[in-house]
């Protein structure tokens, strides 16, 4: 028999008493009303960034979609599965969200690998690979701009292109280009540095990021 991780359990524990406990009411509360939170996050599945933590967030306040390198896909419907669009499209029509922020990080694998085309190199990495070609085009524009400056510059700018790029496929999608239209919904991009916990937010009109 597998046994549960011994810390996981010992976490668990600790949640119960010293968060769970004093917000009880909070929890019963959120169980019985349900969820309205107002800012919908897209980030990275990365240990490292978590955005509850980031932004201090409370059980109920953030509804976040995590997944490598925090990618929005381009609207489509060929496919069978779409994991980060029907929680787009549920933030969106059910729970009516008003923002949405897509946050990159620095020193995301997802990004080294598309940059350095490791996950090209590793055939057994099919979804990997697949998956980050979403960000050739990105790729190849970061390359003709900064090939001449160190890999660590190249993937910061890379990094950062993919908020941009998600942005733009976020307004593919119908619902969020017309709620966006109508000033019921606003997109927004940020980028946290890990190692100065630093958070920049995307200036859309000049598409530079600004630390706040």
């Amino acid at each position: 028999m597998t046994h549960f991780p011994e810390t996981l359990t010992d976490r668990f524990r600790r949640f119960k008493y010293r968060h769970f406990a004093p917000n009880q009411d909070r929890y019963e509360e959120l169980a019985s009303n349900g969820q309205n939170p107002e800012v919908m996050i897209v980030s990275c599945c990365d240990s490292r960034v978590d955005p509850e933590t980031v932004f201090s967030a409370m059980p109920g306040e953030l509804f976040v979609v995590r997944n490598v390198a925090n990618l929005v896909p381009p609207f489509e419907t060929s496919g069978k599965y779409h994991g980060v669009s029907a929680a787009l499209e549920f933030a969106a029509l059910n729970l009516r969200v008003k923002h949405i922020v897509v946050m990159g990080h620095s020193s995301c694998g997802g990004v080294r690998a598309c940059l350095e085309d490791d996950a090209a190199r590793q055939t057994e990495a099919q979804f990997i690979r697949n998956w980050m070609s979403m960000l050739e085009e990105s790729r190849e524009r970061v390359v003709n701009a900064f090939g001449s400056q160190p890999l660590q510059v190249q993937r910061q700018e890379l990094e950062r292109e993919g908020v941009r790029t998600s942005l733009d496929n976020l307004r593919t999608f119908p619902c969020i280009k017309t709620l966006e239209g109508r000033g019921r919904i606003a997109l927004h991009g940020a980028y946290f540095d890990i190692s100065s916990g630093t958070l920049s937010v995307l200036n859309q009109a000049t598409s530079e990021f600004v630390p706040l």
